[in-house]
């Protein structure tokens, strides 16, 4: 156990081993649908909002917007994206994920939403509030980790 912990339960040896098959799972769907990571969590985003503006996407992902165009482009030659006219300000575009891609994606991502859904599935309703709980948790300690180093 490394100095100054006092609690070796597995849990951190478990999620170095979360963090480190979710890294491996990512770089394989960026692998299958013939993508970089900024690509990916473009197609994510896309996906969890149907559409947006390249001005959006480029504060989603944490960079300029001369470098979110680049990945747009990357992403519309190879048939993941199509920008069309904002509906209602003529000067603005919107990018939208072509619906081949998101299917391909979700494709990749079924097999471990649905074990997910199977996990939770078989939790008690308690089980579900303290694994939600502790989850929640993480994605504070990530968020603190986050803002302490900017």
């Amino acid at each position: 156990m490394p100095p100054g912990r006092t609690v070796d339960d597995g849990i951190r040896d478990t999620l170095m081993q979360l963090l480190t098959k979710q890294l491996r799972f990512r770089r394989h769907t960026q692998e299958s649908l013939g993508v970089d990571s900024a690509g990916l969590t473009t197609m994510i985003h896309l996906s969890q909002v149907g559409s947006d503006t390249p001005t959006s996407i480029a504060h989603t992902l944490d960079t300029s917007t001369a470098a979110t165009s680049l990945v747009l482009s990357r992403l519309e030659t190879a048939g993941h994206i199509e920008r069309q006219p904002h509906p209602t300000d003529r000067r603005k575009v919107v990018v939208a994920p072509a619906a081949a891609s998101i299917a391909a994606a979700f494709a990749c991502a079924n097999p471990v939403i649905d074990g997910i859904d199977r996990l939770t599935a078989a939790l008690s309703p308690a089980e579900r509030s303290t694994v939600a709980g502790f989850l929640r948790g993480l994605v504070d300690v990530y968020d603190d980790a986050l803002r302490d180093g900017q």
